[in-house]
């Protein structure tokens, strides 16, 4: 949505070039609509949840078998802090089997250590 951001580029060529669908965590979606609205205003967070609901991106709620393990991650990565909605990524990811993520956070997801693999791909 930034063009000015220094990420630009390489996420539109991730979301253009991707196969298959890119899942949201639930938690995520408000997190990313507070951040679009407060640093690039209203019409960038219309456009977002627009993407959402034609389908450009697949949402999966917070099941709850996934709050035990958000909280253990917290709980363990409280010196970082990894706060809920990164821990809830890792949880999705574990749940999904998923070995890769989209994020721009490299600081928190190069350190967490998720139980299914050694370490999360993040891209772009």
């Amino acid at each position: 949505m930034d063009r000015d951001d220094r990420d630009h580029e390489a996420s539109l060529t991730l979301l253009e070039s991707h196969r298959g669908p890119l899942i949201v965590p639930q938690l995520v979606v408000t997190e990313v609509a507070y951040l679009l609205e407060t640093r690039l205003g209203p019409d960038s967070e219309v456009r977002f949840l627009g993407d959402l609901a034609s389908g450009n991106f697949l949402t999966d709620p917070v099941l709850p078998g996934d709050w035990m393990r958000i909280a253990e991650l917290v709980a363990e990565y409280r010196d970082l802090p990894l706060g809920t909605v990164d821990a809830s990524v890792v949880a999705t990811a574990e749940r999904l089997g998923a070995s890769a993520i989209a994020t721009l956070d490299r600081r928190h997801f190069a350190v967490v250590r998720p139980a299914h693999v050694a370490a999360l791909e993040i891209l772009p």
